[in-house]
């Protein structure tokens, strides 16, 4: 049993002082408010949410689409972009890649993250002879920094909403149910970590039929579905003329949504849709940065906080892995948006603890996952927001978390728990050194081939 002891600790009812966490077997099995110090010490402890969305091979590209100004640039010729960089990437290079995306993550605060998995093929969609090979890399990938995983396998079937075959680059992406249903055999017959699960995630309506739709609910009944919907007006209009209604409006009318599904970007909605995501108790995952980086658009957050929907944040492109910009990205779009400051603060809460809580609760329920809150029973996913940090001096409770997520300085926690595991220490990941080591070889051998 490890104890942590903290000065000021944000529990599920609120900030309380002095507070002893015992933890066992990575879960909280004790709370003890106004308690001496003991064990080890910190200073301010909040839940360490899940990052919910992110596709780590993407790390390796962050600074590369940015250059030869083009006025036509959009998400869709990034993608083709996207596809001609996975060409050259071997499964060695992406277990690096997707080591240090998460060791990254941890850093700045993410106790787990949803891998939106899609890389399965070699190049032109040639299978691996183990077709859960790249599977396994991201759970080495995991295993090597400790964070939590929920894994999740995407069907990618077809190129379009036609049925038209998948080309290029897409082909890497190609699979059918049995391929997801042997892969997620594979991850559960080798998954050694007690706090690891896993899911499915149909790409997008326009990537898969909806014959395959109706059986991926039908197979995972319980388990975390995740699917990227109504990102771009392009995808929306193409939804709309292949099946007579918006993306959202056909999912919502189609299938039962409910706590299960993840609903990835939501970036343009009705008025309609976005209460009725709310109701259906889905989880949106935003990723504001990548949103921003893209052009997406911006979710309508306080319409959607008015209807006491529910929304975490993910690192999605991870061109820059930062839960504290996520959250502020998605704060200032809202602020930009209504031209107000403080949007989503409530009489109760701050901007920044409201977004927190959010960040927290939501992402652990889209990832399967009992964490989000510092309570008996639940994962000890714990981080401690950073010393010696002088926009932090001399703040508490509400106060000290809006100064760390809207400050200049502290981008890093000083310390993070995984279900436990102490993977985060004085800022750096336990195995930082080596990780680091081991991803310049292969950034340097990756700019080598392009």
């Amino acid at each position: 049993m490890e104890t942590v002891w903290a000065e000021n600790a944000l529990l599920k009812d609120g900030w309380a002082n002095s507070v002893q966490i015992d933890i066992e077997d990575g879960v909280i099995t004790g709370l003890t408010k106004n308690s001496k110090p003991s064990g080890f010490i910190t200073n301010t402890l909040v839940p360490a949410p899940s990052n919910l969305h992110s596709h780590t091979f993407q790390r390796a590209m962050a600074g590369m689409t940015e250059a030869k100004g083009n006025p036509t640039d959009s998400f869709w010729t990034w993608r083709k972009l996207m596809y001609q960089f996975l060409d050259i990437l071997t499964p060695d290079d992406i277990e690096s890649i997707a080591t240090y995306a998460m060791m990254e993550m941890a850093e700045t605060g993410f106790a787990a993250v949803a891998e939106f998995h899609y890389i399965h093929n070699e190049k032109n969609g040639v299978r691996y002879d183990n077709p859960a090979e790249m599977t396994n890399r991201i759970m080495s990938a995991g295993l090597e920094t400790g964070i939590g995983l929920t894994h999740l396998p995407v069907l990618y079937s077809q190129g379009g909403i036609d049925g038209r075959n998948l080309e290029g680059g897409q082909k890497r992406f190609e699979t059918n149910l049995s391929e997801i249903v042997n892969q997620v055999s594979e991850f559960s017959s080798n998954n050694t970590v007690f706090d690891w699960n896993y899911g499915v995630a149909p790409h997008s309506l326009r990537a898969v039929s909806k014959k395959e739709l109706d059986e991926v609910v039908k197979l995972f009944p319980e388990r975390p579905i995740h699917i990227h919907i109504a990102e771009q007006m392009g995808e929306v209009d193409e939804i709309r003329n292949g099946y007579g209604a918006r993306p959202v409006e056909w999912l919502l009318n189609n299938y039962q949504v409910d706590k299960h599904w993840c609903l990835i970007h939501s970036t343009h909605l009705t008025d309609e849709e976005t209460a009725k995501i709310a109701q259906s108790e889905a989880i949106v995952g935003l990723c504001p940065i990548t949103e921003s980086s893209l052009g997406d658009g911006i979710f309508n957050g306080v319409s959607f906080k008015k209807n006491r929907g529910r929304f975490g944040f993910g690192t999605d492109s991870n061109i820059q892995i930062d839960l504290r910009g996520e959250m502020r990205t998605f704060e200032y779009s809202q602020r930009l948006k209504h031209q107000a400051r403080a949007v989503l603060a409530t009489e109760m809460q701050s901007t920044g603890r409201f977004l927190h809580e959010q960040a927290a609760k939501s992402a652990a329920i889209a990832l399967g996952r009992k964490s989000g809150v510092i309570d008996i029973g639940y994962y000890a996913d714990i981080a401690e927001l950073p010393h010696l940090n002088p926009d932090l001096e001399g703040l508490k409770h509400d106060m000290a978390l809006d100064a760390w997520i809207f400050a200049p300085n502290g981008s890093s926690v000083e310390n993070l728990w995984s279900a436990g595991r102490h993977i985060v220490k004085n800022k750096k990941h336990v195995k930082r050194v080596k990780i680091t080591k081991e991803y310049f070889k292969t950034i340097k051998k990756l700019r080598s081939r392009i």
